[in-house]
């Protein structure tokens, strides 16, 4: 969580989805500073349990199953392209290999 919110200064949209490891008040203020809401479901440890949009969260499910397939492809996995360029463009065809399946 250390670069959880160097992640999210640019970003752009309504909502911030996470996973419980994410779930800290620091962080939460950052995004609520930023007019986003939090869409992260509460630790365990927390003591009153905060509310989120179980729907929304639902949709975290899509991104980590498109990350695991991206995984399959040996070259991104060990990340073989040093540069930025290079390695976008093999995410870029990875991804095509996927929409074509």
């Amino acid at each position: 969580m250390t670069q959880a919110e160097a992640l999210i200064e640019d970003l752009p949209g309504e909502h911030v989805l996470g996973d419980k490891a994410y779930d800290g008040d620091r962080f939460r203020d950052t995004i609520a500073a930023r007019g986003m809401i939090a869409v992260i479901p509460p630790n365990r440890s927390r003591s009153i349990a905060i509310d989120y949009d179980k729907e929304l969260y639902k949709e975290r499910h899509l991104v980590e199953c498109l990350i695991n397939k991206i995984k399959h492809f040996r070259r991104i996995a060990t990340r073989y392209d040093k540069t930025v360029c290079s390695f976008f463009a093999m995410l870029c065809l990875c991804g095509t290999m996927i929409w074509l399946r």
